[in-house]
Order: C-alpha cells, then sequence, then structure tokens
C-alpha cells in the first residue's frame, strides 16, 4: 500500500511560482511512474504532467513551458514547479502512481483507474 500526500498548494497572484510535491509512504516511490492532474470546481479532471520511473517526462500543452515535473526517489517525492501561474491554473492539484510501464505522453491518456494510487490534493487558487 501506498500513501501519497500532496502539499505546497496556496493563494498566489498571476504570474508567481510554485512548487507543488507529493510524497510517498508505505513503498518507495522508485517503481511507479507518477502524474499530476488538476480538477477546477465544476470541470473534468485534466492532465497535467507526467514523468516515468526513468525520468521521461510530459506536459499538458496548456503548461508546457510553465510547469516542470520532477522526482527525487531518494526522497520519495515527486515535485511540479509551476511559473507563471495563471487564474485558470486555479485547481485542486493531485498525483498519482501507476505501476504501468508505458511513455510519458502515454500516461496523458492512461485512464484514472490505471492508476494505482492517488492523493487527496491541494488547493492552488491563482488571482488575477
Amino acid at each position: 500500500q501506498v500513501q501519497l500526500v500532496e502539499s505546497g498548494g496556496g493563494l498566489v497572484q498571476a504570474g508567481d511560482s510554485l512548487r507543488l510535491s507529493c510524497t510517498a509512504s508505505g513503498r518507495t516511490l522508485s517503481t511507479y511512474a507518477m502524474a499530476w492532474f488538476r480538477q477546477a470546481p465544476g470541470k473534468e479532471r485534466q492532465f497535467v504532467a507526467s514523468i516515468t520511473r526513468t525520468g521521461g517526462t510530459y506536459a499538458a500543452d496548456s503548461v508546457k513551458g510553465r510547469f516542470t515535473i520532477s522526482r527525487d526517489n531518494a526522497k520519495n517525492t515527486v515535485y511540479l514547479q509551476m511559473n507563471s501561474l495563471k487564474p485558470e491554473d486555479t485547481a485542486v492539484y493531485s498525483c498519482a502512481a501507476t505501476k504501468k510501464i508505458t511513455t510519458p505522453q502515454a500516461m496523458s491518456v492512461l485512464p484514472p483507474g490505471q492508476y494505482d494510487y492517488w492523493g487527496q490534493g491541494t488547493q492552488v487558487t491563482v488571482s488575477s
């Protein structure tokens, strides 16, 4: 069993930066591919970025060039560095872990049920 806990969310102004963390307990994260998702009120959950076990990354077009996903297996943590934040980035951000061996781009269309573990999420609010 893996427990994922996100942190680092908050209220910021447009143009600011935030770094989200997703820390695992129970098992090492190094054997999982990881992804970040977000869900705004009244909207469907949206893929944000992914990172494979070997460090390959992919980001959604809406955040490409602004958000960067990374991992530190020694700390059992995955990060999402978010720069140049926009009001439309406001959402609850959640991380997810999967044992699936695939490309980081394919992870963007992986059904939610294919992820083995999910965190509870952290709120990010960007004011204009």
